[in-house]
């Protein structure tokens, strides 16, 4: 249907070219003592069937190469976030209405060049600078909107303004939370509110993940799939798809951040370096890891546990073992009692993103001394 539309544009294109063209044609060639051909009734038609026929033609050549760049400008239209539509296509509006302004006095100068191809080089600078900006200062004219909503509610605000404000924000997962699949632990419990964006570059990745040649990372994509299924399936919590993309960003994790400031979001991950990017570019973020941290037991320094020494430290004479629930205890001077369990006396705890950590010492050694 499109080639067809295309074919007949180019038809019309042709048949007006040839229209309002041919007679000017035959009077540069010197045909003009013909009575029929320089008719200044005929001419003009017999231009529109000729220049009709000539790009019709023409089109079984064009039409392709056309259609192809229609559909190549459809699919980047369709990726690219509504947010960038609509700020760039204002920008652009207001891009030509300035040219136009600026193109008045100018087609009454009597002089070719500058009343034909200057504001046609305005008209496009302007309409490309307009378009730009726009698009590359979305989030500002965002952020503007906003503060100048907030300012005409007041301070305290209706109660609409109020209800809005009170609403969760949406929150957006990256790979490695949706691979780790205790996200979905956490939904089933209530314990996380709003909806679940999954954007489709991160579907995109972890579908990749999903295929690649390598068996640990084939069975990690797998598992990710089925947590993104049980989400949308079994979990009472609205999961949405996003398809937008960002052409001009390739990292995954970049896309995340930017969408979640586009969205007003919050980034869900368990991926140490994403939640310091986050932090950085003032992105709200929940952290997995950091939850899970919450709510392990509280040990603190002087209080003694049972352990068993399971292998070596990374130091010398150190020794390692484990909670129940996987937090690490590394032990001073433990090499020796590897394969036993004893009882340690908890040193101090380091508490970061990336886990919690534990060192003690053996309480034998407390004893000896």
């Amino acid at each position: 249907m499109l080639k067809r539309i295309v074919q007949l544009f180019i038809i019309l294109a042709g048949g007006t070219a040839g229209f309002i063209y041919f007679p000017l044609l035959v009077t540069v060639m010197g045909f003009t003592g013909n009575t029929w051909i320089d008719h200044p009734y005929i001419a003009p038609y017999i231009g529109l069937v000729v220049g009709a026929i000539i790009l019709y033609l023409l089109s079984f050549w064009l039409v392709d190469h056309i259609v192809q760049f229609i559909k190549f400008l459809e699919g980047i239209l369709l990726k690219a976030p509504l947010a960038d539509l609509f700020f760039g296509s204002i920008g652009l509006i207001l891009g030509l209405f300035i040219a136009f302004i600026i193109n008045q006095p100018i087609q009454d100068i009597q002089i070719l060049i500058l009343s034909q191809v200057v504001p046609l080089f305005i008209m496009s600078l302007l309409g490309y600078l307009g378009f730009q900006v726009g698009f590359k200062r979305r989030d500002e004219f965002l952020s503007f909107l906003t503060l100048a909503k907030k300012d005409k509610n007041g301070k305290n605000g209706s109660e609409e303004a109020a209800a809005e404000q009170v609403l969760p924000k949406p929150k957006l997962l990256d790979t490695s939370v949706i691979i780790d699949g205790r996200i979905a632990d956490i939904c089933q419990t209530y314990f996380l509110e709003g909806t679940l964006i999954i954007p489709q570059f991160v579907l995109d990745e972890l579908q990749h993940i999903a295929d690649s040649s390598d068996a640990l990372k084939r069975n990690r994509g797998r598992r990710g799939l089925d947590v993104l299924n049980r989400l949308q399936k079994d979990i009472p919590i609205n999961v949405e798809m996003y398809d937008g993309d960002f052409d001009d960003i390739q990292e995954v994790d970049s896309k995340l951040v930017k969408l979640a400031k586009v969205m007003d979001g919050i980034v869900v991950t368990n991926d140490f370096n994403l939640n310091k990017v986050c932090e950085f570019q003032n992105v709200q973020v929940l952290n997995i890891n950091d939850l899970a941290n919450a709510v392990k037991p509280v040990v603190l320094p002087g209080e003694q546990l049972v352990v068993q020494v399971i292998k070596d430290g990374k130091e010398q004479n150190q020794g390692v073992a484990y909670l129940d629930d996987g937090t690490m205890i590394v032990v001073e001077e433990g090499r020796n009692y590897i394969g036993d369990t004893i009882e340690v006396i908890i040193t101090s705890v380091l508490q970061t993103s990336a886990g919690r950590m534990i060192f003690a010492k053996p309480k034998a050694l407390e004893k000896a001394q």
